[in-house]
């Protein structure tokens, strides 16, 4: 009973939020801060998923899309779905919203603009013998985003007729789950996934370390879209992004790629406060979300526009290193990270970064080791070629099959690194890393 008053507490919170800080106010940069304010508080206690905080965040967004004029496509308490994760189960949820498009035809066909709603929770930690509660508040990670979805469903529900295409809006329940909601839309709550011309993620678009900048990524190359940026570019009075180079971070736009549906992950480029109990509210900057909102909306209504769909991307073919882990080149000497004057890089880190932002990311706990309760670490091995693939992937130790298997799997789908460099030469390097699959201990 305890659980569940805490609960009707944060959806009536949730209920009136909207209300106080979406209204009467003039500026859009002054209704993104209070987006943000309201969903990076401490009363959502960092929006874990399947905690009430992110139920409560999941209520807020549809609210404000509500009375944006929004067609919603889910309840209130969002469309539900659960997994499990290290043992337990958790319940979270998506918000989904729409925005039909005026032409008869093209109106079958969908723009997805979305972001995540849960963050990474609290943590405990041990100060002078005593327990220390930390609330990590993720107004950059990922409210920010979720402050702009708002606000450009604001500005496309009150201009629908300049929209030939629909305009769906997501709030993603559990992406520090394996992207699970983004999953569970793509795969299984979405009855049109094939008409959806295209995907754009908004992550961490509020604040970036200095000398940063906007950044789009599409994964693999992509004209058109290419072409609708350097077309809004033209008109010079937006804020516009640069294409990004080399490793996507981890998003909600992952189910999506995995479709061919053409993607555009859009981020104000890395911040140091992520992920820590430094990354608030005022921290952010507004203006600069306000343009970026400007940006967004112009492109998905020049997007939504098209005489075609956004064309399917250049896919990345079956038989590529960073897909299938394929052989490299024979015969010639792979060395160790020890011997390379330069490592090879992945998003700027290394191996550990590797694990942390990719593997640990899309890893999923095997059904059948999880059912009986199996845990353990695999060693994989694999090269990363002069051309940045990840090839050559093998687990050289383990206690079991499913688990070596699921951690082959997620490192041959890696992305592409930042080569090695020997002798001013890129090289092939070898890396060994623990892929480690906890059961969590039971309360």
């Amino acid at each position: 009973m305890k659980r569940a008053a805490s609960v009707i507490a944060f959806m009536t919170v949730a209920a009136v939020a909207c209300a106080q800080y979406g209204q009467g106010l003039p500026e859009t940069a002054e209704r993104l801060e209070d987006h943000v304010t309201y969903l990076s508080s401490v009363s959502l206690e960092g929006r874990m998923a399947g905690s009430p905080g992110e139920m409560a965040a999941a209520e807020y967004m549809y609210d404000c899309l509500y009375e944006a004029g929004v067609t919603m496509l889910s309840p209130r308490s969002g469309q539900d779905f659960s997994i499990v994760s290290e043992g337990d189960t958790v319940f979270s949820r998506n918000i989904v919203g729409i925005v039909e498009g005026y032409d008869s035809i093209l109106r079958n066909q969908y723009i997805v603009i979305g972001a995540n709603l849960d963050h990474i929770g609290t943590n405990i930690l041990t100060v002078d013998g005593r327990p220390v509660r930390q609330i990590f508040p993720g107004a950059n990670d990922n409210a920010s985003g979720i402050a702009a979805v708002i606000e450009v469903a604001r500005r496309v529900a009150s201009s629908s007729f300049f929209f030939r295409r629909s305009v769906v809006f997501v709030g993603f329940g559990a992406k520090e789950e394996g992207m699970a909601g983004s999953w569970y839309f793509a795969n299984r709550a979405f009855p049109d996934i094939d008409s959806v011309s295209m995907m754009m993620d908004l992550r961490s678009i509020g604040r970036s370390d200095p000398g940063s900048r906007f950044t789009y990524y599409t994964g693999v190359p992509n004209p058109e879209i290419n072409s609708l940026v350097y077309g809004i570019s033209q008109v010079g009075a937006f804020y516009v992004p640069s294409a990004g180079e080399g490793v996507m971070p981890a998003g909600d736009y992952l189910p999506f790629y995995e479709k061919n549906i053409p993607v555009m992950l859009l981020t104000a480029g890395p911040d140091r406060n992520n992920r820590t109990v430094r990354d608030t509210a005022p921290q952010l900057d507004y203006e600069m979300m306000d343009y970026i909102c400007d940006f967004v909306y112009h492109f998905i209504r020049e997007a939504a526009n098209l005489e075609e769909m956004v064309s399917r991307p250049l896919a990345v073919e079956e038989g590529s290193g960073a897909r299938t882990g394929v052989e490299g080149n024979d015969g010639e000497r792979v060395y160790s990270p020890y011997e390379v004057d330069t490592p090879p890089q992945f998003f700027k880190g290394d191996a550990g970064t590797f694990l942390n932002e990719w593997v640990y990311t899309y890893l999923r706990y095997p059904e059948i080791p999880l059912n009986q309760g199996i845990s353990g670490t695999v060693t994989v091995e694999f090269v990363v070629e002069k051309d940045g693939s990840v090839t050559n992937v093998r687990a050289v130790r383990g206690n079991d099959q499913y688990l070596e298997d699921e951690a082959v799997r997620v490192i041959s789908a890696s992305p592409k690194w930042k080569p090695g460099v020997l002798g001013g030469e890129k090289v092939r390097v070898k890396y060994s890393v623990p892929v480690e699959f906890r059961l969590r201990q039971k309360k």
